[in-house]
């Protein structure tokens, strides 16, 4: 008799709890969502100075200072870095490979022209050239003007960019190589060297502008690695 009871009771509550959550209802889940969504903008990534010379850290370093940026997962953007611009100077012709050349990471791939005398730069990637840039071709100075922007030189197809880059200098390791090479370009150039490490700021524009062709033309090619 009690078993039964004790059933009974159990059964009441369960009747009444169902009535009961059935009246009062499951309250609906509001979601307000902010009136305007806050975008959130990724700053511009600006050239770091190092010793006087831009250095821009999305960018990739041959030691004879031309640079390697990956547009995609083989195309690759290529031109001279802010120190070679510096000590070109003035660049009265750029000689580009042709389209579709095959080139090796090292090899020679243009030369700047001043004065009549020919320096050759080296390739910082392996691949198929896939395109030059017609305004250099037009305006060769603005390769030294804005090297990493509008003076941009090649770009090119390079089916192994990912083993290219690791014999590249990038980051901490770029900024060190930069410091020792504005170092020993300093003390070619005494006068420069002064100026440039008081004020900390941007190497002036054409330091080697006064420099005979000859002697010019023996740093170029010390730093140029060719």
């Amino acid at each position: 008799m009690t078993v039964i009871l004790v059933l009974l009771t159990f059964v009441t509550f369960l009747i009444i709890d169902h009535f009961y959550s059935k009246r009062k209802g499951v309250a609906p889940v509001i979601v307000t969502q902010p009136a305007k969504a806050e975008v959130l903008r990724e700053p511009r990534l600006q050239p770091s100075v190092v010793a006087g010379f831009k250095v821009p850290e999305n960018v990739r370093y041959h030691p004879g200072h031309t640079w390697a940026l990956s547009e995609s997962p083989n195309l690759v953007r290529c031109g001279m870095d802010d120190f070679a611009g510096k000590v070109a100077s003035k660049i009265d012709f750029i000689g580009l490979p042709q389209r579709g050349q095959w080139i090796r990471q090292g090899q020679k791939i243009w030369s700047i022209v001043r004065d009549g005398v020919k320096v050759d730069m080296v390739s910082p990637i392996e691949g198929s050239v896939t395109d030059i840039n017609e305004a250099v071709v037009k305006n060769p100075q603005l390769a030294a003007e804005d090297p990493y922007g509008e003076g941009w030189l090649v770009t090119v197809q390079a089916p192994d960019s990912k083993t290219n880059f690791r014999n590249l200098l990038g980051g901490a390791l770029a900024r060190s190589w930069m410091e020792e090479a504005a170092l020993r370009f300093q003390s070619r150039m005494p006068a420069m060297a002064g100026a440039t490490m008081q004020d900390g700021g941007v190497a002036i524009g054409n330091p080697t502008a006064e420099m005979p062709t000859e002697k010019w033309a023996e740093v170029a090619r010390e730093f140029f690695l060719s």
